[in-house]
């Protein structure tokens, strides 16, 4: 049975298959401004539902999903692959290939690192995985860009140099304008690194129901970097809540769709917590 249930006037908890939601009005073309959501990929856990997810799945999310997003929209793709008698599907470099084909730009190839990761059989003689892929996709050049700026430089204070390029000698071309000055912090890199596991907080103990929370941290930095207050983030695929908490927090709209009905409890049950 769908339902729908709005909490507070503003987040859109949607109870059903995004297949619907995307395709039947629910959720309007052009405008979601940004997407984060993790995939149950390859099966790896079946949340349920084991003939929910699927390649024919996974085309009707990417063929919605370019829909559903505005020009200069960013989808973030959290995703990785299972390894079969020896073999990595791959699985998540076909999905890549079909977001293009329906029109994004492959934006961003980012790696979530895992700072605690669990046994594994060395008898499997490979290196113990400890990353996901983040594809970070975008409809045309991404509109918003809030560059996270937490890497120190090595000199704060120090006077760079800066150029119009060199002379045929190779000597550098000073610049007519000021020097720069190097700031205390840089860029981030695009490789995150979180702890993994069930670190919640005591309000949030409902969503140990759900076997495969990722990060809020990692939901909270996508949400600032691509998103403004006020913008509209979408998780098709919402699990326990956690894009919807932080985008509730961080003061943007959300949307939020689960197919699995006791999943969906959980995130309405987290998200109104807060």
């Amino acid at each position: 049975m769908q339902q729908i249930k709005r909490i507070d006037s503003e987040p859109l908890l949607l109870h059903g298959d995004f297949r619907k939601f995307l395709f039947d009005g629910t959720i309007k073309p052009n405008s979601i401004d940004l997407t984060v959501t993790s995939p149950p990929y390859d099966n790896l856990r079946t949340y349920n539902h084991p003939l929910a997810w699927g390649w024919p799945a996974f085309s009707a999310v990417s063929s919605g999903l370019w829909e559903a997003t505005k020009p200069g929209g960013v989808v973030v793709w959290v995703v990785g692959d299972a390894t079969i008698k020896g073999d990595e599907t791959g699985t998540s470099f076909n999905q890549v290939a079909q977001m293009k084909r329906c029109g994004f730009l492959l934006h961003d190839t980012m790696i979530y690192e895992k700072l605690s990761v669990g046994m594994y059989d060395p008898r499997n003689m490979r290196y113990k995985s400890a990353f996901e892929f983040m594809f970070v996709f975008s409809k045309g050049k991404p509109a918003t860009y809030n560059p996270i700026k937490d890497k120190p430089n090595k000199n704060p204070g120090r006077s760079l140099c800066r150029s119009n390029g060199r002379t045929n000698k190779g000597a550098l071309r000073r610049a007519k304008h000021p020097a720069l000055v190097e700031n205390e912090f840089q860029d981030r890199f695009n490789v995150w690194a979180y702890y993994t596991g069930n670190n919640l907080s005591t309000k949030d103990k409902i969503a140990f129901g759900h076997p495969a929370i990722f990060p809020e941290r990692l939901a909270h930095d996508h949400i600032i970097s691509w998103s403004n207050e006020a913008d509209t983030v979408l998780d098709p695929m919402m699990g326990s809540g956690t894009t919807g908490k932080m985008a509730k927090l961080l003061r943007r709209k959300f949307i939020g769709i689960e197919i699995d009905s006791e999943y969906y409890q959980i995130a309405t049950k987290r998200i109104e917590a807060y």
